[in-house]
């Protein structure tokens, strides 16, 4: 996947003005950014200023070729699965800085929303890159190498985990072990659990997800902030 630039459908402010906000959204395995790009219109709808992005992922040969994947579950072991999307985590910087010339903003003017492996990238992407995103959504996902974020963490976004109780494809014990990490590290992070709910969105996911992105908009969450280097001193 090295040396692939990234694509895929984009919307424009609902409101017709200049693009205030970026909002990249990240989808799941076997989807494309045509599928996820459906949440730009609920979301559209709390951030009228906001420029919407949804990237396709990188065709997969593990997945035959047509499908598409951020990054291979074949062979979940650490190393293998660190690479993987560490190189996804790249490919997506560098298309949202693009992104971000296009329309004249910064860094942080974006967020990042991504649902079950997109979620998981919208994670590492998010905590691990400085400056990186002014908010974090994840639903369905997971917090890839938390057992390394302590010492890789380099910005904290405000971050709200969405997650169905009746997951059966990411456990939803996933999102419960994020937010603990996240919590003990100094990330802003705030969890919905939806009773009931599989490995899907419904309308109350949405709308929390909206009214989350519409707070970070106009500014009441707490501040996206850059992890202090302490470590050349000696600190954990």
């Amino acid at each position: 996947m090295a040396g692939t630039a990234l694509d895929g459908p984009r919307r424009g402010p609902a409101s017709g003005r200049k693009a205030r906000q970026l909002v990249v959204l990240l989808h799941g395995i076997g989807s494309d950014g045509d599928d996820i790009a459906g949440l730009a219109p609920p979301f559209a709808e709390a951030l009228p200023d906001a420029a919407f992005a949804a990237p396709d992922a990188p065709l997969s040969p593990e997945l035959g070729g047509t499908h598409r994947q951020w990054f291979a579950i074949d062979d979940l072991s650490p190393a293998r699965l660190h690479a993987g999307i560490g190189a996804a985590a790249e490919m997506l910087w560098a298309f949202i800085d693009a992104e971000l010339r296009r329309l004249e903003l910064g860094a942080e003017a974006v967020a990042l929303a991504g649902f079950s492996q997109g979620a998981m990238l919208a994670l590492w992407a998010g905590l691990r890159h400085a400056p990186g995103p002014g908010a974090v959504l994840a639903y369905a996902g997971a917090l890839v190498g938390d057992a390394t974020l302590g010492a890789a963490l380099r910005w904290k976004p405000p971050v709200l985990l969405v997650h169905g109780t009746e997951d059966t494809v990411v456990a939803p014990g996933f999102s419960q072990s994020a937010e603990r990490v996240m919590r003990d590290l100094g990330v802003p992070v705030r969890a919905l659990f939806r009773r009931g709910l599989g490995h899907a969105l419904d309308a109350e996911c949405i709308g929390a997800g909206a009214a989350f992105l519409a707070d970070w908009a106009e500014g009441r969450l707490v501040q996206a902030s850059a992890v202090a280097a302490l470590r050349a001193a000696g600190a954990t």
